[in-house]
């Protein structure tokens, strides 16, 4: 059995497979417990989804494999065989060094001062949850995403509120923000076609590397 964690329920819904348990969403806290709580069988863990584009010059829809992960002190390398495997399925594909992030980052100055800080190419708020829990429960760890907003993008105010807790979409919340800011709406069109973007590009991975997502440890 394969774990795999996603940001959002839609995530989930493009990436979730046969022989798989989806963890999407949540607190860091509630999100390790539900990983550790499904980790009893399982045999390894991926993190896979969409996240922040740190490095310049890499467009929405890029697909970044973990080489490692890193969050505040802590750095969590991704299996070799696993990331090798994928690299091999996905040709297209950039492996580089992943971010941790407790919140969204959202700004091109906030993006840059964490890639200076980590070297990382992409960031999201699972990954380091992710590979802290299975390296906790001794599971192989994989991480793949693909860029959502890139490093010179502003994300709008509504798409900070977008997302609950349980990784589904407030649409209320999303309203709620427009008529709060409408000077938003423009952002928000451009945030929502570079997400379109994102997800295809995050289906089109899922339907390559197939049931397994190219773990080589499944049996």
């Amino acid at each position: 059995m394969l774990i795999v964690v996603t940001g959002m329920h839609r995530e989930a819904l493009v990436v979730g497979q046969g022989g798989t348990v989806v963890v999407a969403g949540g607190s860091n806290a509630s999100l390790a417990g539900r990983i550790e709580a499904a980790a009893r069988g399982a045999r390894a863990v991926l993190s896979i989804g969409i996240g922040g584009g740190l490095t310049r010059g890499l467009p929405a829809g890029v697909i970044v494999i973990a080489r490692d992960v890193v969050w505040n002190d802590e750095r969590f390398l991704a299996d070799t065989r696993w990331r090798q495997d994928l690299a091999a399925r996905l040709p297209d594909a950039r492996t580089d060094t992943i971010a941790g992030s407790d919140g969204v980052v959202t700004t091109p100055a906030a993006k840059a001062a964490l890639h200076r800080a980590t070297g990382a190419a992409l960031v999201d708020m699972e990954s380091h949850v992710a590979a802290r829990t299975a390296a906790a429960c001794d599971l192989p760890f994989a991480a793949l995403r693909v860029i959502s907003d890139s490093a010179d993008r502003t994300l709008p105010p509504a798409a900070l509120v977008a997302i609950g807790p349980d990784g589904k979409l407030k649409l209320g919340a999303v309203l709620r923000s427009i008529a709060a800011r409408p000077g938003q709406i423009a952002g928000l069109i451009r945030t929502g076609r570079d997400n379109r973007r994102a997800m295809a590009s995050l289906g089109r991975c899922a339907a390559l590397l197939g049931p397994g997502f190219a773990c080589p440890y499944l049996g």
